[in-house]
């Protein structure tokens, strides 16, 4: 079991918002950041985001930085090394509810922990465990895309494409930023409140 490093705080800090306004870009960003201060760095995504690189986190303007996969959170608690001073999080929203503990308990651990995800799904509906994961965070940035429809900021994911499913993954082809007075919620009867099980797993 790994244990506490003496003289090293640990915290949370949770980057959010839709999809499109660049979380996984600040996310690089600060690990670039903590690799020219020549700290430790591991970086994990789900197995469910394979849209670009299954080797990368890559953001929506193509930046990329080298990341493991997982199938499930506590996979990340037995991959990261005691050395390791900085831990990325991408595409929380997909990790199963274990995730929450993982964070807590890295941040125990004296690790800087920095969690990238969507704060809603598509129905503009919290998008668990992200919000557990805040509420948990030392440090929260909601960042914001522009509205595909007027151009205002946009805080809400809408689907383009007709699924029942909470996760179907995709990227420009399947979603587009909207903002509160654009954005069209789906139809009481167009949703699923269940959360589908992972193919990969």
């Amino acid at each position: 079991m790994q244990k506490f490093i003496r003289g090293q705080m640990g915290w949370i800090e949770v980057v959010t918002g839709s999809m499109f306004s660049g979380k996984s870009e600040e996310l690089i960003r600060r690990l670039k950041r903590a690799e020219i201060a020549k700290q430790r760095i591991q970086v994990f995504k789900p197995c469910l985001d394979d849209r670009y690189s299954d080797t990368h986190i890559v953001s929506h303007s193509d930046m990329k930085y080298q990341s493991e996969i997982v199938k499930k959170a506590s996979e990340i608690m037995e991959r990261v090394l005691p050395r390791t001073e900085v831990v990325g999080i991408d595409e929380a929203q997909f990790f199963d509810p274990g995730i929450v503990d993982v964070c807590n308990r890295l941040a125990d651990m004296g690790k800087r922990v920095i969690v990238a995800g969507l704060d809603r799904d598509y129905r503009g509906v919290p998008f668990d465990p992200m919000p557990q994961i805040m509420a948990i965070a030392e440090d929260i940035t909601k960042t914001a895309a522009i509205c595909m429809q007027c151009g205002n900021p946009a805080y809400y994911t809408q689907r383009l494409i007709a699924s029942q499913e909470r996760i179907v993954v995709g990227a420009a082809d399947a979603y587009e930023a909207r903002c509160r007075r654009c954005f069209e919620p789906p139809k009481p009867e167009e949703t699923s409140p269940t959360r589908p099980k992972d193919p990969k797993a």
